[in-house]
């Protein structure tokens, strides 16, 4: 199993990373590579990546798959002799036979519907070099070059190649996170979690008919809760696996609102997780990590509401009979680009600090964890603060409309807390809790619309103020409908009166 970082390296600061890895003992060396799947994707549909490296003089065969972390992957490799002018090795895979991810190569190769057939290749230079940090001997490797896709036999594509990845070789992954926020700050890197081989696989679609990476499940606690320590990491991994994506793609210019969506949501998740899941393992999750979630989230938020709110709000205003606004544009003026705000060095370092989190124990240190609750008081923890917000909760919907707008947001965030927190320890839930958790989301899709309306409100204020007079009726048609909305949440949420409750997180 591999533990490390992949960063992508912005093209104005390339010169710099490539002179900061000459300073020291440093080895280069040429590569291509050529990737095989088979027709019906049954490779890439399940995350596997199998090639065929020249390195120097000698080919390597290499499978990989995903780990069970963010930060982790399963991967092996086997030489294949000296490499000959003009030929290329024929894939084996029971070469990785009695390995994790040969099992996995293998399992997929049984299900395909065809044989194996080259997909794309890679045509890169690489440096690498050693750095000891902190007790951890760590591996950096550039590499710059490109990777090519032949679709039929008209048309090539290609897409760059410019990363830096950092892989522990040896001693505590803390050391290995420290030396990757020193080069992530000191060069601008960011994240990456876009492999060569998703790189290939993104060149055979068609243009424009890209689909969205989806979140892999994790199997993150089976029906008895663990420690409380092993939940933290546990949760965090799985809120990881639905912001890292996301924030790669940002960070690489998207521009796509979905991208977005998902990033806060998981952002969102992951803050609910630092905060609900603190006391489970006192000093294991580091606060440091929270305010730059809160700025990305905040800042991605602004965007979505000059983008999205506006955009869906502004639609219905039109069918009621809106004027023109001249001022409304793209909704983007003042903001930053959603690149530049993924790519802050401090959300960047913290989400390092995060993912090395998650895999304590993985590299054989001792000591570094928190004793944290055991398991039967994990589950009495979980079990209480539970009956807690869903008490909170209960309380504040019976008088919802009499609510400030305040209260009412605070409402909204504290039922956001109970669907996440249930959703993160369901399967150690007895009783319904799939019903309970759709039992939520009536109230929450209409506490959505109110706050939609709510800023909306606000930007077509501060439209009109700024000298646009269309804007009143914006303001004017929603100041109107907010008691139709707010009616609407008290309706939704004194269904969640009868919902089943959920029942104690039992022994097993």
């Amino acid at each position: 199993m591999e533990i490390e970082f992949k960063f992508c390296i912005p093209a104005e600061r390339v010169a710099g990373v490539n002179a900061a890895m000459r300073r020291g003992r440093f080895e280069p060396i040429r590569m291509e590579a050529r990737y095989f799947d088979t027709a019906d994707g049954a490779l890439s549909s399940r995350g596997i990546a199998f090639r065929l490296r020249r390195e120097g003089d000698q080919w390597v065969q290499t499978v990989k798959a995903l780990g069970d972390g963010p930060l982790d992957r399963q991967e092996h490799n086997a030489a294949r002799g000296p490499a000959t002018a003009g030929t290329v090795p024929e894939p084996l895979p029971r070469l990785h036979t009695g390995t994790v991810a040969g099992a996995r190569l293998l399992e997929a190769l049984h299900a395909a519907s065809g044989p194996l057939t080259e997909t794309y290749g890679t045509e890169m230079d690489r440096i690498t070099r050693e750095i000891t940090r902190q007790g951890a001997v760590v591996e950096l490797a550039l590499d710059t070059g490109r990777v090519v896709a032949h679709r039929g036999t008209a048309q090539q594509r290609e897409a760059r190649i410019c990363e830096l990845e950092l892989e522990l070789k040896a001693g505590p992954v803390a050391g290995l996170a420290a030396l990757a926020r020193q080069w992530a700050t000191r060069h601008g890197l960011f994240l990456s979690t876009v492999s060569k081989a998703e790189r290939g696989e993104r060149l055979l679609t068609v243009p424009g008919n890209h689909s969205h990476r989806k979140t892999r499940p994790l199997s993150t606690i089976d029906q008895q809760l663990p420690t409380g320590a092993a939940l933290q990491r546990a949760v965090v991994a799985q809120c990881l696996q639905q912001i890292l994506g996301p924030a790669s793609d940002l960070a690489e210019g998207s521009r796509d609102d979905e991208h977005m969506h998902q990033l806060r949501i998981g952002i969102r998740r992951l803050r609910t997780a630092l905060r609900e899941l603190a006391p489970l393992a006192p000093g294991g999750l580091d606060p440091a990590w929270e305010p730059p979630l809160v700025q990305v989230f905040q800042h991605l938020g602004h965007l979505r509401d000059r983008s999205q709110v506006l955009q869906r709000i502004g639609a219905e205003l039109r069918a009621a009979g809106a004027p023109h606004l001249e001022m409304l544009g793209d909704g983007s003026t003042g903001s930053a680009p959603a690149e530049h705000i993924v790519r802050d060095a401090a959300f960047q370092c913290a989400l390092v600090g995060l993912m090395a989190f998650t895999t304590q124990g993985l590299d054989g240190a001792t000591g570094s964890e928190p004793a944290g609750l055991a398991a039967k008081d994990t589950r009495r923890w979980v079990q209480q603060r539970l009956h807690t917000l869903h008490a909170q909760v209960h309380k504040g919907m019976q008088c919802f409309a009499e609510l400030s707008p305040d209260a009412q947001h605070r409402l909204r965030k504290r039922l956001k807390r109970l669907r996440y927190l249930t959703e993160f320890v369901e399967p150690a839930l007895d009783g319904p809790s799939a019903r309970f958790l759709d039992s939520l989301q009536p109230a929450l899709s209409a506490l959505g619309r109110l706050n939609d309306e709510r800023v909306a409100a606000a930007l077509y204020r501060e439209i009109a103020e700024a000298g646009e007079p269309n804007a009143w009726f914006g303001v004017g048609w929603l100041a109107a409908h907010q008691e139709l909305a707010i009616t609407a949440c008290a309706e939704t949420l004194l269904q969640i009166a009868k919902a089943p409750r959920l029942r104690k997180a039992g022994k097993r």
